[in-house]
């Protein structure tokens, strides 16, 4: 797990790893594959998290910039 979007995308960058994500459900940070699911098991059921996904090539300041703009138009997301 990563504290920002600067981390996610080193780690992004360290494991070759094609995208980044903020999980707002515990606000923590990481990288991931496509189409990989973030979440937590609780008595072994799988809860799906609720994450802001974004390609690892963008730069930090407008991974920052949309993810502001989406929480802006999504209030309650």
């Amino acid at each position: 797990m990563a504290e920002s979007w600067k981390d996610a995308k080193d780690r992004a960058q360290k494991e070759a790893l094609p995208q980044v994500y903020h999980d707002c459900d515990v606000n923590t940070y990481g990288a991931c594959n496509a189409g990989e699911r973030q979440g937590s098991f609780k008595r072994g059921v799988f809860t799906e998290h609720r994450c802001l996904c974004m390609p690892a090539y963008l730069t930090v300041e407008e991974l920052e910039e949309k993810e502001k703009k989406f929480r802006s138009e999504n209030p309650d997301g």
